[in-house]
């Protein structure tokens, strides 16, 4: 098995090496030296709350190191819930609730592109969701990919082989419609041609 590299963080003594004995008595972790954080896989980090400072550092890590995070922490609100999601934060382990094995399995999942919520977490986030659709997607005419019906329309027409012409006249749109539609979606996600945003609807099951 391939070692996973962690580097960790918390924000007093006995946490520290709480976690580092715990990570230490895995064959698959590596613990390794702040100074050397560019080669970790996983960032682990524990604090009481998620104060200014632990935000600052998230955000840091999320700029410098872009590796997924497991925050080990003794409150969060749903607020600072979103906050560390934005941070990279893929896995939330109550303090409390810390054990070798629960750490192990959430650093594990993050490391394997996975996450860890505990089930009120999940439940706040996916209310966050639905609040989000229902006061800025919907109003807009947008789905949770950030796209319209039409665009949608588009690019499923597109992955069926049709061209400018054969879009245009199957939605009833004009031609210049449809450049501008298909202008819109590449300029907007960052893609480089009709291919590629086909590519990308279809890998991310947007179509």
């Amino acid at each position: 098995m391939e070692q996973v590299r962690v580097v960790l963080r918390a924000s007093d003594p006995l946490s520290y090496e709480g976690l580092l004995s715990y990570l230490q008595s895995r064959s698959e972790f590596t613990v390794v030296d702040p100074a050397d954080q560019a080669e970790a896989t996983v960032f682990v980090v524990s604090c009481d709350q998620l104060t200014a400072d632990v935000v600052a550092l998230l955000r840091r890590s999320a700029a410098e190191l872009a590796v997924p995070v497991v925050l080990v922490v003794s409150e969060i609100t749903e607020a600072e819930l979103l906050i560390a999601v934005e941070c990279r934060v893929v896995a939330v382990l109550p303090r409390v609730a810390v054990t070798a094995d629960r750490l192990a399995h959430s650093v594990l999942a993050a490391a394997n592109g996975g996450g860890v919520l505990p089930p009120n977490l999940v439940g706040e986030l996916l209310k966050h969701v639905e609040r989000l659709h229902r006061e800025v997607l919907t109003p807009n005419g947008l789905n949770a990919a950030g796209l319209t019906s039409r665009e949608i329309d588009v690019l499923r027409l597109m992955a069926n082989g049709f061209d400018t012409h054969e879009i245009a006249d199957e939605l009833c749109y004009s031609e210049r419609t449809v450049k501008n539609v298909i202008y819109g979606v590449t300029h907007r996600l960052k893609l480089r041609n009709r291919a590629h945003a086909v590519a990308y609807a279809l890998r991310t099951g947007m179509i």
